[in-house]
């Protein structure tokens, strides 16, 4: 299994934490809501809880108050949510039972504005995990909210640098902001053993040409993640023996299909829907490379990119723009390249280079294995949270 290279975080003295979110999918249907905000809140739970089992931090308590619902019906179910959550809190801080509320997104960091004169009372301290849409969000009224939740807050957690940006920007004092960049669990994915000096032919790749060089996407369908574009502008260009499968689904899917038909791309291109971890494991282990060809979206940014990290877990190194949160995922010929944003050449001249010398993508399979566990891992990214909230307490 891999293992990050981590510092463990030990507490030297008593923190009481808990956990505010409403990003949890029902346990009977994890794939009910399922996006990189949801992965995060999940995961780090997870981590948490590891790390409270094995006695790590033994001055740490930790709880949790979480919202567990399908993405159909979160939206609704969310306003009664924050109301009873509010209620909770109010007691939970009133009887002295906390110290350190840590909110897993500026949703349910609103309830720090209405806490706010109880905090200030009783010495309780508040956190948020930003990850950038739920900041940039191009609705007038919730931008004129922003920055009351982030005067309420005692520090924010933005998941890359541009989202920390973003927050500066909307009023954040910049004293407040502390990056930690988002993880990715290492044992989530069975591991596939690759033939002898080769990473194909995988089982699911099984119908596609020999000489087949297969490109994958996995996200949310929503326009900044740039699908409709790359199928439009790029895929028209590339070799026949080029394929592109998609997964996921969302707003985006008919102009997806659009873009497929006008260059009757059917053949070569493939839309999976959404996937489960058996899935997910058999595209990133079947494919050749990664591909996240984002484009700027007013108002949608891209806070950072999980599935980046879960691709290179598989051994799977990433064509990526160079945009937003994106630039603190990829390293250079580490865990893949970077390619500006919108340039249709840049793909071209990547994509072509890496499928004319297989060799050198082949050991860029192990280079980013090797060097996302080390980086991302959850346990060392807990780490990091941790030393956060206890700098709070200080």
């Amino acid at each position: 299994m891999l293992r990050p290279r981590e510092r463990p975080h030990r507490f030297d003295l008593s923190v009481r934490l808990l956990f505010v979110t409403h990003s949890f999918s029902p346990p009977d249907r994890p794939l009910a809501n399922v996006g990189g905000m949801q992965r995060v809140a999940m995961e780090l739970h997870a981590a948490i809880e590891r790390k409270v089992d094995r006695q790590e931090n033994p001055g740490l308590s930790y709880d949790i108050i979480k919202l567990e619902a399908s993405w159909k019906w979160i939206h609704w179910l969310v306003g009664p949510f924050l109301i009873r959550t509010w209620w909770r809190l109010r007691q939970e801080i009133r009887r002295g039972n906390v110290d350190v509320l840590l909110f897993s997104s500026m949703v349910t960091a609103s309830l720090a504005v209405l806490l706010r004169p109880h905090m200030e009372r009783h010495g309780v301290r508040a956190a948020a995990i930003v990850h950038g849409q739920d900041v940039t969000k191009p609705v007038a009224a919730y931008q004129g909210f922003v920055p009351r939740v982030f005067e309420a807050l005692s520090m924010v957690m933005p998941v890359s640098g541009p989202t920390g940006e973003a927050c500066a920007a909307r009023g954040l004092a910049k004293e407040k902001i502390r990056v930690v960049h988002n993880g990715v669990k290492l044992d989530r994915f069975e591991p596939f053993e690759w033939p002898a000096g080769a990473r194909a032919p995988h089982p699911f790749r099984s119908e596609l040409p020999e000489d087949a060089l297969l490109l994958c996407s996995v996200g949310r369908q929503v326009k900044r993640k740039g699908f409709a574009w790359f199928i439009d502008q790029v895929m028209p260009r590339l070799p026949e023996h080029v394929h592109y499968w998609l997964g996921g689904d969302g707003p985006e899917g008919e102009a997806i299909q659009n873009a497929i038909d006008a260059h009757d791309l059917g053949h070569r291109v493939r839309l999976l829907g959404r996937l489960g971890d058996t899935e997910l494991t058999e595209i990133y282990q079947s494919s050749d490379l990664f591909v996240m060809p984002n484009i700027p979206v007013e108002g949608d940014m891209e806070g950072f990119g999980i599935v980046m990290l879960e691709a290179a877990i598989n051994g799977l190194p990433t064509v990526a723009a160079r945009l937003e949160g994106i630039r603190e995922v990829i390293t250079d010929e580490q865990n893949g390249f970077f390619v500006e944003t919108g340039d249709v050449e840049g793909y071209l001249s990547r994509i072509n280079q890496l499928d004319q010398d297989r060799d050198h993508m082949r050991a860029l399979s192990t280079r980013a294995r090797n060097h996302v566990a080390s980086t991302f891992g959850w346990d060392a990214v807990a780490s990091n949270y941790l030393r956060y909230v206890e700098q709070l307490v200080r």
